[in-house]
């Protein structure tokens, strides 16, 4: 297989990190100094099949997270990424930079959490990756760029939010379990110690959100430092 010839970013992070606002701004940034940029946004609530699932599934109509296999539920999240993931081979192909809200790193956390033991969550985490760029064939990211927002202070934010295509709740089935979450966030920590594709930008400073230009200056300086 060719090697690809763009350069695929994934802008991922807590709930109320601002994932969205900080993705849209490193696009503007990236197209003002002539870059092509392709931009993608996951999961694709009402843009794919599997997307669609998805949403069904967050919206809790097929049950907790508790009473649905982790496997299974990442069948759904690859199935959506799947679906596109031509499109963004040939971005790649094209030399396109690709900015991505979230990808395969969030499942990682959010699945990967549902393993307290260390040795099944690895077990878990290789499926994942077989699943995903082997047998699906997805491009794999060449930086992750993780907003790491404190739980308390994610929760507030996420309360900010506007209503979302996939549900008529103020919050998700994810987003309504906070012992879930304080999980999730352990887990998104212990990738971003494991991975070195990932870059950790702590997004809140005594217990305080920092500016969103604040943020997007240290999101565009690791971009520059590191594929730029």
């Amino acid at each position: 297989m060719a090697k690809q010839k763009g350069t695929f970013i994934v802008i991922d992070g807590s709930d109320g990190a601002g994932k969205k606002t900080q993705s849209d701004i490193l696009v503007e940034k990236l197209k003002s100094l002539g870059h092509s940029i392709a931009y993608y946004d996951f999961p694709q609530y009402t843009e794919t099949f599997f997307g669609k699932m998805v949403g069904r599934y967050l919206n809790g109509e097929f049950g907790t997270t508790k009473q649905i296999s982790p496997y299974l539920i990442s069948l759904m999240y690859a199935g959506d990424r799947y679906e596109v993931s031509e499109k963004m081979r040939n971005d790649l192909s094209a030399g396109k930079i690709i900015v991505s809200n979230r990808y395969v790193q969030s499942n990682m956390a959010f699945s990967g959490a549902l393993f307290p033991d260390e040795k099944e969550r690895q077990k878990f985490l290789d499926w994942l990756y077989e699943l995903e760029y082997h047998v699906f064939n997805i491009p794999k990211p060449d930086l992750v760029v993780y907003l790491y927002v404190p739980f308390k202070i994610g929760q507030i934010l996420v309360d900010q939010k506007a209503k979302r295509s996939y549900t008529d709740a103020k919050r998700d089935i994810h987003e309504s379990n906070s012992e879930y979450l304080l999980e999730v966030e352990k887990t998104y920590l212990w990738l971003a110690d494991r991975y070195p594709e990932w870059r950790k930008i702590d997004c809140a400073v005594d217990d305080k959100i920092l500016p969103i230009e604040e943020i997007s200056e240290k999101v565009f300086e690791i971009v520059k430092k590191e594929l730029i």
